[in-house]
């Protein structure tokens, strides 16, 4: 990506894109009012990531409202970045990932009040879509504990997740999804959201628990 356009000078195909894609999820109704964050990174060494920037209203936010930050989310060039854009860094560091997807929904929140041990999910074809079988085993969304301190809540993301599940749950907050890149973090959100969507429709376990 070329550094360029942008309010902030974050690199302008970065800023566009993530303009763009808070465009695609505010529509879904799944980054009411300002909720939600995005980010994509733009370099290794040192780490840098485009983050969209704190307060702005994800329908309407342009490429200027996005924010360079460092490996620690502190704003490099621009204005004022998400509040959670260390923890973007962090799942960074911990996956590998190129992008990363945090949204507010309905059903993330509502089945991690229903599942706070975890979200299992077996015998359905959009698992694939996560790169996991259909007819394998059980796999199991992570669910964690919120806190407003993002060193404490990277610990918890860090200990909770699962090989090959892309994505976890934030208890009473919402959803964190990643992938190599943009398109492939959209794809596996819209993903996710679905299995969150089918397992709140059916009934809960005799325990509540999963």
């Amino acid at each position: 990506m070329t550094t360029g356009a942008g309010g902030d000078d974050a690199p302008a195909e970065a800023a566009a894109l993530l303009a763009a894609e808070a465009a695609r999820f505010a529509s879904f109704g799944w980054m009411r009012g300002t909720s939600g964050n995005l980010s994509v990174v733009t370099g290794r060494e040192p780490l840098r990531l485009a983050v969209t920037a704190s307060g702005i209203d994800k329908g309407e936010l342009t490429a200027a409202d996005v924010v360079l930050v460092d490996g620690d989310g502190a704003a490099v060039r621009g204005g004022r970045p998400s509040a959670e854009a260390a923890l973007h860094a962090r799942v960074v560091r911990l996956t590998g990932a190129g992008a990363v997807v945090h949204v507010h929904t309905v059903a993330s929140v509502a089945m991690a009040r229903r599942r706070p041990a975890g979200i299992v999910l077996r015998g359905l074809e959009m698992l694939k879509g996560l790169g996991l079988p259909a007819d394998g085993p059980a796999v199991v969304l992570p669910v964690i504990a919120n806190s407003q301190d993002m060193r404490v809540l990277g610990d918890r993301l860090a200990a909770a997740r699962e090989p090959g599940v892309p994505a976890v749950v934030v208890a009473g907050h919402g959803l964190y999804v990643w992938g190599a890149d943009p398109r492939e973090a959209r794809h596996r959100t819209e993903v996710v959201e679905w299995l969150l969507e089918l397992a709140l429709l059916e009934p809960p376990g005799p325990d509540g628990g999963r």
